[in-house]
């Protein structure tokens, strides 16, 4: 064992200084804390949210599953700048190179495995709170503006979904149903227009 380690070492310090490292450790670190510092900008400015570009390019999308995602922007990110910091600390305090490498390495997997989890919470909170239209079907709602009778025009509804309060376009084939009333939701017939019917 001590003589792979030897080889590591020799290895090392025969194809890297600890000047030639010291650069690798402070580029990682600019570059990583460069770009994490640019999207909590951009997110300040409502920019890096749900926008149509997507600075992460989650690969679990591809295949709808539910892992966690190791090759978003902001994952690497965090890695090369942990990566960085630690192994220009350890350069700096004399660890030795293969501790150094070691420490940094280990630094940076810890961190790009904490954003890649917080990352997978956050997606979860997002996608839990987005109200869902089908789940109204069956609920009682209130006709918010009169329904016209046998579905010659359009009327609207408030209803509560997911513990909220929405608002929906209705039909009925029945009877016209006025302010006010209530009524029962049948069928959904697209995600914001609903068929209703008189509880009478």
């Amino acid at each position: 064992m001590q003589e792979f380690w030897d080889t590591i070492t020799g290895w090392l310090k025969g194809n890297f200084s600890d000047f030639a490292l010291s650069k690798l450790y402070i580029t990682c670190a600019i570059a990583g804390g460069t770009v994490l510092l640019g999207q909590t900008g951009l997110n300040l400015f409502g920019i890096g949210g749900d926008t149509d570009v997507d600075p992460d390019v989650d690969v679990d999308d591809l295949d709808g599953g539910d892992s966690l995602n190791f090759l978003s922007v902001r994952a690497l990110a965090g890695f090369l700048t942990f990566f960085g910091l630690v192994g220009w600390v350890g350069t700096d305090a004399g660890w030795g190179q293969v501790g150094t490498v070691g420490a940094a390495f280990a630094s940076g997997t810890s961190v790009m495995f904490l954003v890649a989890f917080l990352m997978r919470m956050f997606q979860r909170l997002a996608s839990s709170g987005n109200v869902k239209p089908e789940n109204a079907v069956g609920k009682t709602a209130r006709v918010y503006l009169r329904v016209p009778a046998e579905r010659s025009g359009k009327g609207k509804i408030t209803v509560r979904v997911q513990d909220r309060s929405m608002e929906y376009e209705a039909v009925t084939r029945g009877p016209e149903l006025p302010t006010g009333s209530e009524c029962r939701i049948v069928e959904m017939i697209t995600e914001g227009t609903f068929e209703v019917a008189s509880l009478k």
